[in-house]
C-alpha cells in the first residue's frame, strides 16, 4: 500500500508504515488513497487511465501497483522519451507483442492516435480470454484525453485521478505530529512536500512553475508566450477563492473574453486550477452563476504569490482564500465520483463555501474558516436551509470537535476527510 519517494539526503524510515526491519535510506515511504482502487480497476477493466498533474506521483504509484499488486510481467513505455516513441513508428504491430502483459504507457496525451489502435487489440485479447489488466495509461492533460478515450474505449476503460499529497496521506490516523501547516504551506506534490528545507521545496516549486510554461504548455501545441501565461495564473492567484471577470482581467492582458477563458480552461484542463461550479438547486434566490477560481496546489499558490514561509502567510490577505482552497482540495481528494461538489452564493452575498450533494441525496453544507476560534453568521443558517441542507459543518485548523448552534459542528480537517473516508464505505 505503499510508494518510495526519492530524497537528496537520508529520511528517517517511518517505522509506523512499514516493518521493523526497513532501512531506507534518502527515501520516505507514503501511502497513497488511490492504490486500492486502481489495484481493484485493474482487476476489472482491460484499461484503466490513472490522470493528474505531471510530478504528482503517477509513474510511481503505477510502477509499485503494477509490481506488488498484479501477476502479470510489465512493460513501461514514456512517450516523452525519443527512445521509447521510436518503438511507435508502427504502433499496432509493437503493441500486438504485448500480449500477455500489463503495458504502462506514461504520457499518452502526446500520441492521442494509439488510442484508436487500443480499441481493436483490447477486443482481440479480449476474445482470446485475457478480459482484464492490459493497458494503464497515464496522462497530464485531461481534456484531450478523455474525449479520445471516451470515443475510442467507451466501455473499455476506468478513469482515476491523482491528487497531490492529502492530509491523510502523509499523517496517518495514528501519527501524533501534526503536518497540516507544512503541506499547507509548500502544497502536495511529493518532490515538494518532501524537500529537505523550505529553500529546496520553493526552489522546486520556481522550476516547476518554469517547466509548465516554457516546455508543458507549448509542447500541447498552444501558442502562448510564457511571460503572458505567467501573468495570468499570478493574476488568477491573487483572485483565489473569487468568481472571475473575464472582461476586467482580459483588460489588464489586453486579450479577449474569449482568449481569456481559453487560458483558464487550458489552466483546469492541466490540473493547476478548479472551477468550482455554482449550486443549481431549486430556490427562490437569485443565485451568482460564475464558478469561484482556485489555484489547486497551495504550494503553487504561494509561489506565485511570493509567500515564502508561514509567517509572510499569516499576515497575507490571501490567507483564508488559501486554507479554504487547501480544504476544498484536500476534501474533493476524498469524494467519489457519486459525490458532486459546488458553492452556493446569492446576488445579496450570502454564501456557503462548499456544498456537497452524497449518493444518497444528502445536501451537506460547509463553512471553511481559518480562525481557531470559528464565528459563524446567521446568513449561513438561511442559505442552509435554502438549499435543504441535512448536515452542517464548519471546518477549521483545530483537532477539537464541538457544536454550534443551529444544528452546526465544528470538526478538524483531518477528522472530516475520516468521516468522507467512512461515509462511503
Amino acid at each position: 500500500m505503499f510508494s518510495i519517494y526519492m530524497l537528496s539526503t537520508h529520511f528517517p524510515c517511518n517505522l509506523q508504515l512499514v516493518n521493523s526491519n526497513c532501512i531506507l535510506l534518502n527515501m520516505v515511504v507514503l501511502a497513497r488513497n488511490l492504490r486500492p482502487a486502481l489495484v481493484q480497476a485493474l482487476k476489472a477493466m482491460p484499461v484503466v487511465v490513472l490522470l493528474g498533474p505531471r510530478q504528482v506521483g503517477k509513474t510511481t504509484l503505477a510502477r509499485a501497483v503494477a509490481q506488488e499488486d498484479t501477476d502479470k510481467p510489465i512493460s513501461y513505455f514514456d512517450l516523452e522519451l525519443d527512445s521509447d516513441l521510436a518503438k511507435f513508428s508502427d504502433a499496432e504491430a509493437f503493441l500486438r507483442q504485448q500480449e500477455g502483459r500489463l503495458t504502462i504507457i506514461d504520457e499518452i496525451q502526446h500520441q492521442p492516435q494509439l488510442f484508436r489502435i487500443l480499441r481493436g487489440l483490447v477486443d482481440e485479447r479480449k476474445r482470446k480470454g485475457e478480459r482484464t489488466g492490459q493497458f494503464l495509461l497515464l496522462g497530464s492533460a485531461s481534456r484531450d484525453l478523455l474525449q479520445q478515450t471516451s470515443e475510442s474505449l467507451a466501455g473499455r476503460v476506468r478513469f482515476l485521478e491523482l491528487h497531490p499529497l492529502t492530509l491523510t496521506e502523509v499523517q496517518p490516523e495514528n501519527e501524533s505530529i501534526d503536518y497540516t501547516q507544512q503541506l499547507w504551506m509548500r502544497g502536495g506534490f511529493p518532490d515538494s512536500y518532501l524537500a529537505v528545507n523550505n529553500q529546496e521545496s520553493w526552489d522546486w516549486r520556481s522550476d516547476f512553475i518554469r517547466t509548465y510554461l516554457e516546455r508543458d504548455i507549448p509542447q500541447l501545441g498552444v501558442n502562448i508566450p510564457p511571460t503572458k501565461m505567467r501573468r495570468f495564473w499570478t493574476m488568477l492567484a491573487h483572485l483565489n477563492g473569487q468568481q472571475v471577470n473575464f472582461s476586467n482581467l482580459g483588460k489588464s492582458l489586453d486579450a479577449s473574453h474569449t482568449t481569456i477563458r481559453n487560458y483558464l480552461d487550458l489552466l483546469t484542463d492541466l490540473y493547476m486550477v478548479r472551477q468550482l461550479t455554482p449550486w443549481h438547486g431549486n430556490t427562490k434566490k437569485r443565485l451568482v452563476k460564475a464558478p469561484k477560481i482556485f489555484v489547486r496546489d497551495t504550494g503553487l499558490l504561494h509561489r506565485l504569490l511570493n509567500i515564502q514561509d508561514i509567517n509572510s502567510l499569516l499576515s497575507h490577505p490571501v490567507i483564508g482564500p488559501s486554507w479554504e482552497g487547501f480544504v476544498i482540495e484536500n476534501t474533493i481528494a476524498h469524494l467519489s465520483d457519486d459525490w458532486t461538489s459546488s458553492y452556493y452564493r446569492t446576488s445579496n452575498g450570502t454564501e456557503i463555501d462548499l456544498v456537497l450533494e452524497t449518493p444518497k441525496g444528502e445536501i451537506w453544507a460547509i463553512e471553511i474558516k481559518q480562525s481557531l476560534a470559528p464565528k459563524i453568521k446567521a446568513t449561513y443558517h438561511r442559505a442552509s436551509e435554502d438549499i435543504g441542507a441535512s448536515r452542517k459543518f464548519v471546518i477549521y485548523p483545530g483537532d477539537e470537535g464541538y457544536p454550534l448552534t443551529g444544528n452546526t459542528e465544528v470538526i478538524g480537517l483531518r477528522a472530516f476527510t475520516r468521516l468522507l473516508t467512512h461515509h462511503d464505505s
